[in-house]
């Protein structure tokens, strides 16, 4: 399929600049057989006894630092990953090559090496922090916001789950953040098993494609972990299995096998885009909007149609729903199903 299949025009006062408060008063839009414009807390009617919900609980880390180069030039850095030569950094700033110190307040950083990683600003650095780079993160990294968020997050935990627990993501899996508290309660109530995977979002679920034929691209890896007991709850569903968000559709399907999900703990590089073969029973899913010509995006498609699923957005912008982290929802039920 071609990239160009997955482009839509999107004005830019849709995007969602700001979470609306409460979290489950956004909109959602049911995508059936029919369309329906409903908000986020009517999301319970579609729940029924013995169906199962499927979270990721997977918690952002303030992984990114602002900075001056020792030649005073600002730069922005964002950890992605560590290894055993350093930590991989995907860092803004002109002239940034090996042997580039860094400051960043109480913490100092050398550029090790560019990584050869095309348009993605990767570099290996190594921190003076004796390996206590995630403490350090906690009291002086921010938020990664996406760059299409232009105003400051008063509350960072707006920018979390209220179920998040694993530490690793650097952006949110978003289509969780309608949730509350009290709605998950509610759902409980109603006779609804809920389970939890992790998968820790990586800056390979955003980057952008570049493939003009979109089988070419490749994803990066990302790490995943279900545990026995949450992939027992899954396999002993008797009703609708209903996964939130993208990343708990991608965690679960690297993780069936025969249409059963195992225990698995590891990394996972699956790219799922239309006529990709679902292995999983997942019956429905909640999503937000997504950006164009995204893996995300793609994702969806393969699951709704993409006709299907256009038809959707293109409703959706004319009912002037907010777009991407913090915009609205949908209830997107597998092509073929009700």
């Amino acid at each position: 399929m071609k990239l160009s299949e997955f482009d839509y025009h999107l004005p830019k006062e849709l995007i969602a600049q700001s979470p609306i408060e409460p979290r489950d008063a956004s909109k959602l839009m049911v995508v059936g057989q029919q369309i329906e414009n409903r908000f986020f807390c009517d999301v319970l009617d579609y729940f029924e006894a013995g169906d199962t919900l499927v979270l990721n609980d997977s918690r952002v880390i303030p992984a990114k630092l602002m900075g001056k180069k020792s030649t005073g030039g600002h730069v922005e850095a964002l950890v992605v990953s560590r290894n055993d030569a350093g930590y991989e950094c995907m860092i803004r700033g002109k002239n940034i090559r090996e042997g580039t110190k860094i400051n960043f307040g109480e913490l100092e950083a050398t550029v090790l090496r560019i990584l050869e990683k095309p348009n993605t600003n990767r570099y290996l650095v190594n921190f003076n922090c004796n390996g206590n780079l995630p403490d350090i993160l906690e009291k002086i990294g921010e938020a990664p916001l996406p760059p299409y968020i232009k105003q400051k997050l008063d509350d960072k935990n707006r920018y979390q789950t209220v179920y998040s627990k694993e530490k690793g993501s650097i952006a949110a899996p978003t289509a969780g953040l309608h949730f509350t508290n009290e709605l998950l309660e509610r759902i409980k109530e109603k006779g609804v098993n809920i389970a939890y995977v992790t998968l820790h979002v990586s800056p390979g679920t955003f980057t952008p494609v570049q493939a003009q034929d979109i089988e070419n691209h490749i994803m990066e890896p990302e790490y995943i972990s279900v545990r026995r007991e949450n992939a027992d709850i899954i396999n002993g569903t008797t009703g609708k299995l209903i996964a939130a968000g993208t990343t708990t559709v991608k965690a679960l399907e690297s993780s069936c096998i025969d249409g059963k999900i195992i225990e698995k703990e590891g990394f996972s590089e699956l790219f799922i885009y239309p006529s990709y073969q679902f292995r999983s029973k997942i019956d429905a899913m909640i999503t937000n909007f997504h950006l164009p010509k995204s893996t995300l995006l793609m994702l969806v498609s393969a699951f709704a149609g993409r006709e299907r699923l256009m038809e959707a957005y293109n409703k959706a912008i004319s009912h002037s729903y907010r777009f991407y982290s913090f915009g609205d929802a949908m209830l997107v039920f597998r092509e073929g199903n009700k």
